[in-house]
């Protein structure tokens, strides 16, 4: 690198949706007007490059939004606009489409030798993630997750009692998240079909879980129901609970639940409503949405235009006390996390790039190589639904097996299905 030139990340958009507009987009205004400085990189200029979507539409309104506040962006769309984006320059992209879709994308971005950063769940069976954590070795980049849910506050603290082992030793959990009607009616009504909302949020707690808590994965049962967004006996699922079962160094095991629902009544009070519970040898943690921050009614606006019960920690809008306007919360702050490990591993000041490249792959809250159990409860999720929307309920998905690495087990039908024959 010249040292007379301030070091510069280009990056590259697949998919605008909601979730650019949340997180991605308030992250690449900031960085735009403020830069990102670290001792170690010194200051890193970050600018939005280019996107890909589908359509294009979603990119021009943005762009025209954008004059002043973001870089100016080339846009590209259509079924090769990925492989079209990625003829540009660019240091790392990021993908934010519908779940079945990340795969594709995310190994175009990996093989053209860019760093990813992937929304979750990051892909949807184990084959792909070894073809991901391969590919990003192969090419010395990074692969790297969006778990928004552990840079949560809340979520960081139940994990610092843990390690501290104030906290002692988990022994069951609940978690639910329940979003409304408009989210699997409006907002996803284009990709929604053949899927359900606990692969698209139940990922969360999934690795919240696997994270906080470590351990091994050893079952995954499922359920769900149909009817709402779609036909009672169709693929396409209104909520469901599924039940992972984990094993610990000690020899006992706890049981998690986690329910999702995205049918749930556009005036409920908490709008989407979360909440989790752990119960542990010597105490219990509860955490919810509602009770935690503040509610508020206005008039014509509360629901739906704004929520009762604002989530200010994830995402917010405010003006400082010094009069400047801003958007922070944890849920830009993790996509800011990921570009400060690219700039790390391209700019750093300490050892050299593969030592750093190796530094930052070690870790485990987003790193592909280390999402390998919430992958195969997914994986497992997925299955276990698919088999009970052919009329086969009741399917138990296992861990390491003797019969493979993820195995489906029918009831009353002796021969197993392999859903992955290698070690989780």
């Amino acid at each position: 690198m010249d040292n007379t030139t301030q070091p510069l990340l280009r990056a590259g958009m697949v998919g605008m949706g909601m979730i650019f507009d949340e997180t991605y987009r308030p992250f690449f205004e900031t960085a735009y007007k403020k830069g990102m400085f670290s001792r170690e990189t010194g200051d890193v200029e970050v600018l939005l490059a280019a996107v890909a979507t589908r359509t294009g539409k979603r990119a021009e309104i943005y762009r025209e939004k954008s004059k002043g506040i973001g870089h100016p962006f080339e846009s590209f769309a259509g079924e090769d606009s990925v492989d079209q984006m990625l003829k540009t320059d660019l240091d790392f992209a990021c993908v934010a489409t519908p779940d079945n879709r990340h795969f594709e994308a995310a190994m175009k971005i990996l093989e053209a030798g860019k760093h990813v950063l992937i929304e979750k769940p990051s892909v949807l069976s184990l084959d792909q993630i070894d073809q991901l954590t391969a590919l990003s070795r192969e090419k010395k980049v990074l692969a790297k997750i969006v778990y928004h849910k552990l840079a949560d506050p809340d979520h960081k603290k139940l994990r610092t009692l843990v390690v501290d082992n104030v906290l002692q030793h988990v022994n069951n959990g609940y978690c639910s998240l329940l979003e409304p009607k408009s989210i699997s009616g409006g907002q996803f009504a284009e990709w929604i079909t053949g899927r359900n909302p606990g692969t698209y949020v139940a990922c969360h707690y999934i690795k919240l879980i696997d994270y906080t808590f470590g351990g091994k994965l050893k079952t995954i049962t499922a359920t769900g129901q149909r009817g709402i967004v779609g036909p009672a006996d169709g693929p396409t699922w209104d909520s469901c609970q599924m039940r992972m079962i984990y094993e610990y160094e000690s020899g006992r095991e706890a049981a998690f639940d986690i329910h999702t629902s995205w049918v749930t009544p556009e005036n409920f009070p908490g709008y989407v409503e979360q909440e989790v519970q752990f119960r542990f040898d010597n105490g219990v943690w509860n955490g919810h949405a509602r009770k935690r921050g503040v509610e508020v009614t206005i008039e014509e606006l509360t629901p739906i235009k704004i929520p009762n019960s604002m989530n200010n920690h994830f995402n917010g809008t405010f003006i400082e006390p010094w009069g400047e306007r801003s958007q922070r919360g944890y849920g830009i702050e993790i996509i800011e996390q990921f570009a400060r490990e690219v700039a790390y591993v391209e700019f750093g000041s300490t050892g050299d790039r593969d030592s750093r490249l190796k530094e930052m792959a070690a870790l485990d809250y987003n790193d592909v190589s280390a999402d390998r159990q919430s992958v195969a409860a997914v994986a497992a999720l997925e299955a276990i639904l698919e088999h009970q929307a052919k009329g086969e309920p009741d399917c138990i998905a296992r861990v390491n097996d003797p019969n493979g690495g993820l195995v489906l087990y029918k009831p009353g039908v002796a021969e197993p299905i392999v859903l992955y024959d290698g070690k989780v």
